[in-house]
């Protein structure tokens, strides 16, 4: 059984057109990472959500890819980048099966994207990743961190439906299966990278414990 699912709920809110502002403002992190690129780097940006990563990679310069599995995320970005006069190339497919030949990423980025599903749907995507990732290359990303878990039970019923994945009931995108990790247990899911700086913070809210990657693809 598949349960890589949350991008049905991203569908409908990027449909809706009522979601939180933080949804359309690039991380710094990012685009303090995207700086130190190479003019014209082939980015990944998998998750992209309704581009608010893609477009300012593309208004960079750099040569941008923008992934989702969700048909709403895909078209908003195409109508952005054609109404800003950007080059952000789109594609609708899952994060598990890339369309894209090995190597063919100097960066791939995928922010609040890769835990949406459990274990091996987590181990398929950076498996995936590592192969689109040129050698030497880098990969940044967002997990969610085990420290979490207690911020989401205090919400509410949750169950763990297989090891580190939970579904939660009530409001939001975690009636879908979500994946939460110790550093330990992440560092074994990406043996195809080198760890460059990994930390675990909250993001907006307390509580919202997740891990930041920057890593880097081994040869």
């Amino acid at each position: 059984m598949m349960t890589d699912t949350a991008h049905h709920y991203w569908n409908a809110q990027w449909q809706s057109d009522v979601f939180d502002t933080k949804w359309t403002e690039a991380e710094p992190w990012v685009i303090e990472h995207a700086t130190t690129l190479a003019p014209g780097s082939r980015i990944l940006d998998l998750g992209t959500g309704i581009g608010r990563h893609a477009l300012a990679f593309a208004e960079m310069k750099h040569d941008v890819v923008a992934l989702d599995a969700a048909e709403a995320s895909i078209a908003a970005v195409s109508e952005s980048s054609t109404r800003l006069g950007l080059d952000v190339r789109t594609h609708r497919g899952p994060m598990t099966d890339l369309p894209f030949p090995t190597g063919a990423f100097d960066h791939v980025l995928s922010w609040n994207v890769i835990y949406h599903g459990d274990e091996t749907i987590v181990r398929r995507t950076l498996d995936e990743i590592a192969r689109v990732t040129r050698p030497g290359g880098s990969f940044m990303a967002t997990m969610l961190s085990a420290r979490r878990l207690a911020a989401e039970q205090g919400k509410g019923p949750g169950k763990e439906i297989s090891r580190n994945t939970w579904v939660f009931e009530g409001p939001g995108d975690k009636v879908h299966p979500h994946y939460f990790c110790t550093a330990t247990e992440l560092l074994a899911l990406m043996p195809g990278f080198e760890i460059m700086t990994l930390f675990d913070r909250p993001h907006d809210k307390p509580g919202s414990w997740h891990w930041h990657i920057l890593a880097e693809r081994m040869p």
